[in-house]
């Protein structure tokens, strides 16, 4: 089954990291990683740029409205997302619970819809 890990970060929680801190971080994702190498359940993933870059679309009386910046004004902004196939949730659970990226703020699981 396929699962989304989607991934929000608070922009200063890296920033925040000591170099130490950010070098261990660095380090710990790119072995998260080697592990779902591994075990092949990489379906796709890919880390967002900067909330700041976004340009938001909304449709009004049929007419585009673009706006700078993100959806929404929150303190946690969608990072990255990353597809993963596992038997099963607690699988994705599991593993979930091991990406770094939930150090830096929240990490949604989501079945992906068939």
């Amino acid at each position: 089954m396929k699962y989304a890990l989607i991934a929000y970060a608070r922009p200063e929680a890296f920033a925040a990291l000591t170099d130490e801190e950010r070098a261990a971080f660095v380090a710990d994702d790119a072995a998260f990683t080697a592990e779902l190498v591994d075990r092949d359940c990489i379906v796709s993933g890919e880390a967002l740029a900067e909330p700041d870059t976004a340009t938001t679309v909304r449709m009004r009386d049929g007419q585009a409205v673009l706006s700078d910046g993100p959806y929404a004004e929150v303190a946690e902004h969608l990072g990255g997302i990353l597809v993963i196939d596992v038997p099963d949730l607690g699988v994705a659970l599991d593993l979930a619970q091991r990406c770094p990226a939930a150090r830096t703020g929240p990490l949604e699981v989501r079945p992906i819809r068939t």
